[in-house]
């Protein structure tokens, strides 16, 4: 993702509403390309799928983006750079994602843009390295808002 760590500062994003994470979600889709990876992690409930709906806002889906826990992949070929959404959420063994087809999309990456949410389950490992790491998690000093931060691998997210 070109120039995301000039847009993140070190410490993160404090982001107050669920408005302003949509926006935050438009603002990272303006830094899109094909073939970027970007792995989603944070408790439920954190705004994965909320930073994901304003990613896909930004890239002009006329789909919204809707959480693919039961469907495990949601695609959104129209939006102005095709889109794969996962959710790693209810693997229970990483063979599990053979079954959605997860190495054809990653041999399709150079072509779209994947997001995946729970990308940590299983240390990670069924991201590719150039993965772009984003967590969120709750603000402790304020919980209704969130920490919005880029990391450069899963180990680091907690």
């Amino acid at each position: 993702m070109k120039s995301a760590d000039k847009f993140f500062p070190e410490q993160g994003k404090i982001v107050l509403s669920e408005k302003d994470m949509i926006l935050l979600g438009h603002h990272l889709a303006d830094l899109l390309e094909p073939g970027d990876i970007l792995g989603f992690v944070g408790d439920l409930g954190a705004g994965k799928t909320c930073l994901i709906r304003g990613i896909l806002e930004g890239l002009a889906s006329p789909n919204p983006a809707a959480s693919p826990t039961f469907s495990l992949v949601l695609e959104h070929p129209a939006a102005r750079i095709p889109v794969a959404h996962f959710d790693f959420y209810r693997f229970r063994s990483p063979e599990e994602a053979a079954s959605i087809g997860w190495e054809d999309y990653l041999d399709a990456s150079p072509r779209m843009v994947l997001l995946v949410e729970w990308a940590d389950r299983f240390d990670g490992s069924l991201m590719p390295p150039d993965t772009t790491w984003l967590t969120i998690s709750r603000n402790p000093s304020s919980p209704s808002s969130r920490l919005v931060r880029l990391l450069p691998s899963p180990g680091q997210a907690h």
